[in-house]
């Protein structure tokens, strides 16, 4: 049986939005008072980015736990964050890792490589499902029918388990 790749997709999409998050946060850290969400919020603002980046480490963690477990096996993992979409990790790096770093610092600049990320993503994704379609094929497929691409709400999947 075929392995997986351990990096898919991520390394072309690394390579346009980890530069542009890094560019967005230094012209932040230079040009901070051009930036700011509010300077009277500050302190919310950086517990909320505090709350958002300790959640989005422990959901990115606990995938990729689960990730190495479905490599190492060479099965395809749809329970625990692959059952709320079929990306979690960029998922948690797109919609709360970035996130929280633009909240902690205060910048709705930074902000914007969420979508930079989510652009590029969208473009890069497919030779990853290409590749589980290969290796997984009709199974993957339902899966992938089933399960949201990106944003984890699986309101079709909990709706449906409750049917049972």
């Amino acid at each position: 049986m075929k392995k997986l790749s351990f990096l898919g997709a991520g390394p072309k999409i690394g390579r346009i939005a980890i530069p542009y998050l890094l560019v967005t946060i230094l012209i932040s850290v230079y040009y901070k008072e051009h930036f700011v969400f509010s300077i009277s919020y500050a302190g919310i603002l950086f517990i909320a980015g505090a709350v958002l980046m300790t959640a989005g480490l422990i959901f990115y963690l606990i995938t990729v736990r689960l990730l190495l477990t479905g490599l190492r096996q060479t099965r395809l993992i749809t329970s625990g964050s692959y059952f709320c979409c079929q990306n979690p990790l960029y998922a948690a790096l797109i919609l709360m890792l970035m996130p929280a770093i633009s909240l902690l610092m205060n910048s709705w600049l930074v902000l914007t490589a969420i979508f930079v990320a989510y652009y590029v993503f969208s473009r890069q994704i497919h030779s990853e499902y290409e590749e589980m379609e290969l290796v997984f094929g009709d199974d993957y497929l339902k899966y992938r029918n089933e399960t949201p691409e990106f944003f984890p709400f699986p309101v079709k999947k909990i709706l449906r388990s409750f049917r049972r």
